[in-house]
């Protein structure tokens, strides 16, 4: 089955449990500082798994786009990609493990025809020192699911030790069954929210014994590890819980959060033992075959599967409205790092053609605008981001390699590559490492000291600098969010209709705000800003929402950014009469309430037609 028609399907068997079909979130979070990227599909869903009312109702399902960028030195493997679709279904409070467990093994056997006794599952072992007990209930439903099927289901601990031994279900610890954007309990801040979760395993077969031929050689076999054999398909998490000052209390709801990945599904219903030739990857992988002089993934796996991964996650990055071109800071950074190195496993394919990255993104697009309209639509930015981005690093790409050719690198020489060329820091490390050339003692000290010199990356996933959290909900941070809302209708009524909101980043001491804008803004322009926002949050207008359609919500010319990511229902804010504005919230309820004065820090270009502002209350 064809990945389109697995999409279609799940949507359409989850909508026929009642649940609402709800459009992708856009790959850039809104209003949380903590990560560059969706990496979940929960993500964009946390005020309403927290408790918050959601306009589509209590059970909601999707295919929502996500990224992440600390898997980029893991594509290679035949099953990691850094841009990814999650088919997700989740229960706000509404239905629980029976529903779910059951609904998940029907949807995978009857609608995808898997074989169930290909099938394994795992469970939470508990933690006492949390207060979290043993999955037990989920092992019931479990050997209630497989009796039906005729399959033998014992349940085991310690399968990491000591094997399968013809088991079916399977216990595991806080590092493999229990989940949350930050991981297990002990990584998690407080107010993250998670659970435990129960994974489904699809046997790849026996036969295929990769774990023989490497590292887990000599280890028992079972079902959760990273031999090849076995691949997750699904994980059915039950948040219910949040991680206080004094430990972890329960929700006042309980959840559901199902995720499993297109691709994975895609791989193991056409029969395949790799993501990259299933009909999502296919047509990428025969244009690299011709552009290469038709040399064969089966070949040249590792540079196959850059190249097409890559060149996958830069497209929906720049596809998406936000408008992201390659730079040297935050998403536009990693867009750049993706680029230049499919650049770079092109040259090992010996690839010549110029401008040949562009033909790629266009496949890409091509096979996905059905789905994601927004990559149609923004199609000529990604068309001509990616042929400037490879114009310029071809041009720089020879006299960079150069500068690396020595016995010895320290990390102030790579932030020289980096400022001068354009090098990402880990695409050094990559060439160093294959030339054999030793790295300095205190290589990553020095290249942070040198970076922070000169103007240090405000945020790199790829480093790790930002880990995974809870976006701020706090007062002040919401005083902020409402600002944002003045913000918008004063810039549209300083410079023109044109404005649009292209995305925001709000913490609890200052806002970041993106708008479409050629041009700089001028001190007479940011000036009279200023002012019109400040006059609103004196005017003491009262903030309230209505819940409407989407067609309704444009019908009164109500503002919208990232409308891909609402359903049939929206809720639109007014602040008084001021400002009318699609939006989730949370909001002051009246603009008294901002209690400070607007002040414009900073004004800056965000990307090509995108301008960012940087402001505070005093």
């Amino acid at each position: 089955m064809k990945g389109n028609e697995i999409r279609r399907k799940y949507l359409e068997f989850f909508k026929s449990k009642g649940h609402a079909i709800i459009p992708s979130a856009s790959l850039m979070p809104e209003n949380d500082p903590t990560t560059l990227f969706i990496s979940s599909g929960m993500q964009p869903l946390i005020p309403y798994l927290m408790g918050e009312k959601h306009p589509d109702g209590k059970r909601l399902v999707n295919s929502q786009k996500s990224f992440r960028s600390g898997d980029i030195e893991e594509v290679g493997d035949n099953r990691h990609n850094t841009f990814f679709e999650m088919l997700g279904n989740w229960s706000l409070g509404d239905y629980f493990k029976k529903e779910q467990l059951n609904w998940v093994f029907e949807f995978l056997t009857k609608e995808l025809k898997i074989d169930p006794k290909r099938l394994y599952v795992t469970v939470y072992s508990g933690n006492k020192e949390i207060g979290v007990e043993r999955d037990n209930e989920s092992v019931e439903i479990w050997k209630e699911i497989f009796k039906k099927h005729n399959i033998d289901s014992r349940n085991y601990d310690n399968s990491e030790t000591e094997g399968m031994r013809d088991g079916r279900i399977f216990y595991y610890g806080d590092n493999k069954n229990w989940w949350s954007r930050s991981g297990e309990p002990a990584n998690m801040p407080v107010g993250e929210i998670g659970g435990p979760d129960s994974e489904i395993f699809y046997d790849m077969g026996a036969e295929l014994k990769r774990h023989e031929n490497s590292e887990w050689k000599d280890k028992p076999c079972h079902v959760n590890c990273d031999c090849g054999r076995f691949i997750e398909v699904g994980n059915s998490v039950f948040i219910e819980f949040i991680k206080k000052e004094d430990g972890f209390k329960a929700l006042k709801q309980k959840n559901v959060d199902f995720g499993g990945g297109l691709e994975r599904l895609a791989m193991v219903s056409e029969g395949k033992d790799n993501v990259f030739e299933t009909d999502l990857f296919i047509n990428i992988l025969k244009k690299i075959e011709e552009l290469s002089g038709n040399k064969k993934y089966r070949d040249n796996m590792k540079a196959f599967e850059v190249i097409a991964d890559h060149m996958k996650g830069a497209t929906f990055i720049m596809g998406d409205d936000k408008g992201v071109a390659p730079a040297n800071v935050d998403q536009g950074y990693i867009v750049r790092r993706l680029i230049r190195r499919t650049i770079r496993f092109g040259q090992q394919l010996g690839i010549t053609k110029s401008s040949w990255t562009k033909e790629i993104a266009r496949i890409i697009i091509d096979d996905y605008k059905e789905a994601y309209p927004e990559l149609n639509r923004n199609a000529e930015f990604i068309i001509n981001e990616t042929e400037k981005e490879e114009d310029k690093f071809m041009k720089t790409l020879v006299k960079g390699e150069k500068m690396i050719s020595n016995d010895k690198m320290d990390g102030k020489a790579a932030f020289n590559i980096f400022q001068t060329y354009g090098y990402p820091v880990e695409m050094t490390k990559e060439i160093v490492a294959e030339r054999g050339i030793k790295l300095s003692h205190e290589f990553d000290t020095e290249y942070n000291e040198a970076m922070k010199k000169h103007q240090s990356l405000s945020r790199t996933a790829a480093e790790g600098k930002f880990k995974g959290g809870l976006a701020d909900q706090s007062g002040e941070t919401t005083k902020l969010h409402t600002v944002c809302h003045l913000l918008l209708e004063s810039l549209k009524r300083v410079l023109g209709d044109h404005i649009h909101q292209k995305g925001s980043n709000i913490t609890a001491k200052r806002l970041r705000f993106d708008f479409s804008h050629g041009a700089k803004m001028t001190d007479e322009e940011k000036d009279r800003v200023e002012k019109q926002v400040n006059e609103a949050i004196q005017a003491d207008y009262p903030v309230s929402f209505e819940e409407m359609s989407l067609k309704e919500a444009k019908k009164i010319g109500a503002e919208g950014v990232f409308e891909s990511k609402y359903g049939d229902k929206v809720k639109v804010y007014s602040v008084g009469d001021f400002s009318t504005e699609i939006c989730g919230g949370p909001h002051v309820d009246n603009t008294n309430k901002i209690n400070g004065v607007f002040k414009i820090k900073k004004e800056q270009s965000s990307g090509a037609g995108v301008r960012r502002i940087k402001g505070i209350l005093e």
